[in-house]
Order: structure tokens, then sequence, then C-alpha cells
């Protein structure tokens, strides 16, 4: 009896586009308010609902069938920050829970931190611009984290600096990562480990 062997490729896209812009572009925007732009409105909320959180969660999924442990992980776990984050703001609002103190905003935001890092760790064996997004972003947990410790608006200021440029590296490895594939070349370096 012959035995055939069938092959089966995945030809579903890379959602590690969507994932890292949904989440680059939310940073941005939250990051802006933080070093005092503008107020926290309907604008901010919106994008951590929709982008931020649903656009990561989708992109999270996909990475499971890609078999991409890491990406799965990360995307889901940062889409689903994106709506605790939306939710502990409004559940207040509409009365169904007590507003949130700077000492459990800080518990809150240092224990993403130190997630962060710990993904951090897995990015040295990935590539250099995923290696600037999860360190300014550990960077920028600490930041926020501290500054809700010790009621210090100036860090949370500074935090916003800090957080732009993490968005802005999400969305330039997000680019690269979209136009790379396109060009099926490199057009923007990601520092891809060998």
């Amino acid at each position: 009896m012959n035995e055939t062997t069938v092959v089966l490729k995945d030809n579903s896209a890379n959602p590690a586009p969507l994932g890292l812009f949904a989440f680059g572009m939310t940073t941005v925007l939250l990051n802006l308010h933080n070093a005092g732009l503008y107020d926290l409105d309907s604008m901010i909320l919106a994008m951590g609902i929709f982008y931020g959180g649903l656009a990561q969660v989708i992109a999270g999924i996909m990475e499971a069938r890609k078999k991409n442990t890491f990406g799965f992980t990360a995307f889901l776990s940062y889409g689903f920050f994106w709506l605790t984050l939306v939710t502990l703001l409004v559940l207040p609002k509409l009365g169904w829970a007590a507003a949130i103190t700077g000492k459990s905003l800080g518990c809150y935001l240092l224990l993403w931190g130190i997630f962060t890092f710990l993904l951090f760790l897995g990015t040295l064996r990935i590539s250099r611009a995923l290696q600037v997004v999860f360190a300014t972003l550990t960077i920028l947990f600490l930041l926020l984290a501290f500054s809700e410790f010790s009621g210090n608006k100036n860090l949370g200021m500074i935090a916003g600096g800090e957080g732009i440029l993490c968005g802005a590296t999400a969305i330039y490895t997000a680019t690269a990562t979209l136009l790379n594939d396109v060009y099926g070349k490199t057009v923007l370096p990601l520092g891809i480990k060998s």
C-alpha cells in the first residue's frame, strides 16, 4: 500500500502589522494626552476599545493559527490591556465600581511593566525593532506606575513623551513588516536575528 503525504501550506496573512499598528497608534494617542496636549476624551476610549483592543485581539487569534506563541501572547494580552484600561476608566462613570486610586492604578501599571519586561526577553531572539518596542514599553509602564505611586504629574508628562516614542517604534515596526512583505525584500530594516 502506498502512503501519500500531504503538506498544507499556511497562506493566511501576517497579522503582525495589524497588531503593531493598533498598538502603536493607540499608544501614541494616549500618550499625547499623558504629555498634556489634550484631555482624556471619547477619541482615546474608542481607540482603546476598537483598535488598541479588538484589533489586537483579532491579530493575536490569527497568530495562533501561525503557531506564533509570542505574537499570540503579546497581541491578545495588550488587546485586553486596552480593553481593561478603558473599563477601569468607564465603570466609575457608570456608577458600577469605585474609581481607581493612584495606588491601585500604580500596581496595575507596575504589573504590566513586569509582564512587558518578561516579553522583552523573548524579543532577544526575534528582532532589534521588537526589542526597542518592548524596551520602551517596559520603561513607559514603569514611569507611569511610579508617577501614580508618587502623584508626580511631571513624571507622568515625561512618561507621555516616552510613550509617544514607544508607539512610534511600534508604528515603524508595523510599517517595515508590511512593506517588506509587500515588496518581497527589505525596504525598512527590522534587525532580524539570523
